[in-house]
């Protein structure tokens, strides 16, 4: 598809028309989950994880009004070193775009941007979701709508710790967006394992959760969907301990009257904070694990729409 907003890097063009695996991986993480120089080597790696499975990663971002479909090293280094850049969800694309912002992409911006240059597999951490004490706050991200009407699926450690995960997974459901467990009928919870929150369906492999999302386009389901890939066992956190950091973190962010789109950050760096580091080595331990998984599902959509081809 043509489209004078997008600027697609060569290699990634070429990989799209030859149908070759793909994987998008969003850059708030870059911008707004780790600080300078470790967002740069995280993003670096993750990059280097899915190229050595002979995928093509296409990180994404939004760089002087331009929808960049792939960053070259020095646009990341720019992105990580940078003050002030904006995060860009639905509401914030046009506006960054007309205005020829800098913008990094959260979940929903990525999943629109990799929609439009027709890739299917995206790599995050976590998604966004329902906040808690959104009956009060309506305090709802935009990601859950996006993964109701974006043909995108989302390879995560599950909703971010900070939400309300019975509500997140409610909403998920009412929005008829799958949530696939893979190899777990619990929904994981970012930096731990366990939640306490059934799911309807576990998966077994990445060839499934192809099969899965092909299923589920060809019947015209729009929408996207999630494969929740827990963190791996060795670098998963107490549940019991994390949420009482997690309580302390809210309850500050409380008193300092910190809203919105800073509420999130705010959080991370402050549970970072309180377990010594411990929650970025998780966060960052996760995201290799489902760039992991990322590759191997890119390549096993691959396969399948390589066939219907032939």
């Amino acid at each position: 598809m043509t489209n004078s907003y997008l600027e697609v890097k060569e290699e990634v063009s070429k990989a799209l028309h030859e149908h070759q695996p793909v994987v998008a991986l969003e850059s708030t993480i870059i911008t707004h989950g780790m600080p300078y120089p470790k967002n740069v080597e995280v993003a670096l790696n993750v990059e280097k994880i899915i190229r050595e499975k002979g995928v093509i990663p296409v990180t994404i971002a939004v760089i002087n009004g331009k929808m960049k479909v792939g960053l070259s090293a020095d646009e990341i280094e720019f992105m990580a070193k940078s003050k002030n850049i904006l995060k860009a969800s639905r509401m914030d694309l046009p506006v960054i775009v007309a205005k020829k912002l800098n913008a990094a992409t959260t979940v929903a911006g990525t999943m629109i941007i990799s929609n439009l240059a027709g890739i299917r597999v995206f790599v995050t951490g976590g998604i966004g979701g329902v906040h808690r004490n959104a009956q009060q706050t309506f305090d709802i991200s935009a990601d859950l709508q996006e993964l109701s009407k974006t043909n995108v699926a989302v390879i995560s450690a599950g909703p971010k710790a900070i939400l309300d995960l019975n509500l997140t997974k409610e909403y998920l459901e009412t929005f008829g967006v799958p949530v696939l467990g893979f190899k777990t009928e619990e929904l994981p919870c970012f930096y731990s394992r366990n939640s306490g929150v059934n799911l309807p369906y576990k998966i077994e492999n990445a060839r499934q959760a192809a099969q899965i999302m092909k299923a589920k386009w060809d019947l015209d389901l729009k929408g996207g969907l999630i494969i929740a890939n827990p963190i791996p066992e060795e670098y998963s956190m107490d549940t019991k301990i994390i949420e009482e950091i997690i309580e302390k973190a809210i309850s500050e962010a409380e008193k300092q009257n910190i809203k919105g789109k800073e509420l999130t950050p705010f959080l991370l760096s402050k549970i970072k904070d309180l377990t010594k580091g411990e929650s970025l080595e998780a966060n960052i331990e996760l995201v290799y694990n489902n760039a992991r998984l990322g590759a191997d599902i890119a390549i096993e959509y691959s396969k399948l729409i390589n066939q219907l081809k032939e």
